[in-house]
């Protein structure tokens, strides 16, 4: 066995004082599709995706995500925008409204294009292989979508019956869930886009500030039509994942790889949530895991402002850490711009390309099943290091499959050396495919700052 020593721009993860999450029951059955265990999700933004923001526009980037190796395409919502009350950014005269301010939950926006193009749509993205999921907005109205003046005993009022708005979110009035005719509808609108359209799930907004049994109510309803992949924005309610949902966000996760991207926690924070989310939900469902998405880079600033060099470091954690990597418009080419979020603000897709990095990833993900979504996924082992304050190192692994990752999370050069024999054996790198033997005994890695290390066991 020869001694390795290496100089890495990538990261890799290991934690002295930790135990392991253990391996899924073999026997624990997923209530999504199949076709989601091992998939990525890709979130579009339409309205700023192209120069024209429709969805046959759109469709000339499918063959790109396609190879880049997307899975499960998400549309932001399709909807038309409500008018009246409409959020108007500040020093503008005009705006789009927001996508959450839908208007009508049977129509499309026509901005976007017709329901035959989104019809279409998603029936291209069938033919290449993807699967479709829509956001959808069960908490709250457009002000001038119908059921405002045609039901408004479907909306909570305050003491001298005045409909409310959630959050002070003008633009918007809150639904009553006490109503059983309303709850009738918004489950029959859900259903008009897996009938007509064919799509395959919904990624659902402030799934958290709608009763939990609505949502058993609604997937129960409407798993009569197929099978259906159901995500939650939503962390602290794990209990929208008992017979709900499938997957909810990793926002606890994002904030600490935020946190540590800029020096203020370490890498045992990650540990720690790791095992508090594997403590917490149940073992057949999973969170999403991101550097970016529509609200971080609109509201809270882009992966390369909240990241910096560290970028790409974290972004491997999305895909090595249990859980399913989501890639926002724009991310793998390196988007450095907060998109407008209510005027048009098109996507500069001549950035830095990252998509070879996305397609290693992706690759990865697929084909090795260590790396699949819970239960299917593998074992997280902490391996103990000689730098656990700056280096972060694991292996996931599932029968022979098993993937060993170092992540140096710190902006200082480090060399770290693995403890004991966990790691010992045969691999391949993952970025540049080569070769070799690893004797955690004589590993002397020098990994540069938010450098990393991604070996697949051979």
């Amino acid at each position: 066995m020869k001694k390795v020593v290496l100089l890495f721009i990538v990261p890799g993860f290991i934690l002295a004082g930790f135990g392991s999450c253990k391996t899924n029951p073999a026997e624990l059955k997923a209530n999504y599709p199949e076709w989601a265990k091992n998939a990525v999700i890709y979130e579009v933004n339409i309205r700023q995706y192209t120069p024209e923001g429709t969805f046959k526009a759109f469709e000339a980037h499918l063959p790109r995500l396609k190879e880049l190796g997307a899975d499960i395409l998400w549309f932001m919502p399709i909807h038309p925008i409500g008018v009246k009350n409409r959020k108007m950014p500040e020093g503008m005269k005009e705006s789009l409204g927001s996508y959450y301010s839908v208007r009508d939950y049977k129509g499309v926006n026509p901005e976007f294009g017709t329901e035959e193009d989104f019809k279409n749509l998603v029936a291209k993205a069938h033919e290449m292989g993807f699967k479709v999921i829509i956001d959808w907005v069960a908490n709250h109205t457009a002000w001038d979508n119908q059921w405002v003046t045609g039901h408004p005993e479907w909306y909570e009022k305050d003491s001298t019956g005045k409909i409310l708005s959630p959050f002070g979110w003008a633009d918007v009035a809150k639904l009553d869930y006490r109503n059983k005719d309303m709850r009738k509808e918004m489950i029959a609108s859900m259903k008009y886009w897996i009938e007509r359209c064919d799509i395959d799930g919904f990624r659902c907004d402030v799934a958290g500030e709608v009763p939990v049994d609505f949502w058993e109510q609604a997937r129960a309803e409407l798993e009569k039509t197929k099978p259906l992949f159901m995500l939650a924005e939503n962390e602290d309610k794990p209990q929208l994942l008992m017979k709900a949902f499938d997957a909810n966000y990793g926002w606890r996760m994002h904030q600490l790889m935020h946190d540590i991207a800029k020096g203020k926690d370490s890498v045992h924070s990650i540990v720690k949530q790791v095992l508090k989310v594997d403590s917490v939900i149940p073992k057949n469902t999973f969170q999403i895991n991101f550097i970016t998405n529509h609200d971080e880079n609109s509201w809270n600033g882009t992966a390369q402002e909240k990241f910096g060099p560290g970028e790409n470091a974290f972004a491997l954690l999305t895909y090595t850490l249990p859980g399913m990597p989501l890639i926002y418009s724009g991310q793998e080419a390196g988007l450095n711009k907060r998109l407008a979020f209510f005027v048009k603000d098109t996507i500069n897709w001549e950035g830095n390309d990252l998509s070879p990095f996305y397609e290693k990833l992706n690759a990865l993900k697929h084909g090795n099943e260590a790396l699949w979504n819970a239960p299917y996924g593998g074992r997280f082992e902490l391996v103990k290091n000689t730098v656990p304050g700056k280096v972060l190192s694991f292996i996931r692994k599932k029968g022979k499959n098993k993937v060993l990752v170092i992540v140096n999370l710190s902006n200082k050069y480090a060399t770290v050396n693995l403890k004991g024999d966990k790691a010992d054996g045969d691999y391949t790198d993952v970025f540049s495919g080569a070769a070799f033997t690893l004797n955690s005994s004589t590993l002397n890695l020098t990994l540069q700052p938010w450098g990393y290390w991604v070996m697949e066991a051979k």
